[in-house]
């Protein structure tokens, strides 16, 4: 039996915020499991990106701007803590060769 072609075009809110959801569980595992300093980084981007994506969902579908004028400050911090982060991981390797994130509390002196 041939399926009906309509029913894989109708994407409605449900499947952003599921597909989000999804996003967020991953970078969370992420966050949690790992202890790469740059695997965790990128998890948190994930994390970040699934936020992005329910904000521009409900915008879309409830026909209002704010949503997405709210995306474009979170890309910006985004931006900014990549850069920080990405600092203090090179600042990590340069001192123990590796970037772990145990290594971090021996930053504090």
């Amino acid at each position: 039996r041939m399926l009906n072609s309509e029913m894989f075009v109708d994407i409605g809110l449900n499947h952003y915020l599921i597909v989000a959801a999804l996003l967020f569980a991953m970078g969370m595992a992420g966050v949690l499991l790992r202890r790469n300093v740059i695997v965790i980084m990128m998890s948190i981007e994930i994390m970040l990106n699934a936020v992005n994506l329910t904000l521009i969902a409900f915008s879309k579908f409830t026909n209002n701007v704010d949503g997405q004028i709210m995306v474009f400050f979170i890309m910006t911090i985004a931006a900014a803590e990549a850069a920080v982060g990405l600092s203090i991981a090179v600042t990590i390797f340069k001192k123990f060769k590796e970037v772990n994130i145990r290594f971090f509390e021996h930053l504090k002196g």
